[in-house]
């Protein structure tokens, strides 16, 4: 069985996990009411996705 002859250093392992943070959400603005929102989602504020009313609001 293979077993590693020395220990991994802390900086070896930091170059590793240099990518597993997590990165800020991609927002975007509606385009009727400027909220912004994620991508290809349906805008919480005015219920409009690719120019259609999906969700009525009041």
């Amino acid at each position: 069985m293979a077993v590693p002859k020395r220990k991994h250093s802390n900086s070896r392992s930091g170059k590793r996990r240099s990518h597993d943070g997590l990165k800020a959400k991609g927002l975007q603005s509606c385009p009727r009411c400027g909220t912004a929102k994620p991508s290809h989602v349906v805008c919480p504020n005015c219920g409009v996705y690719m120019g259609r009313t999906i969700v009525e609001t009041e």
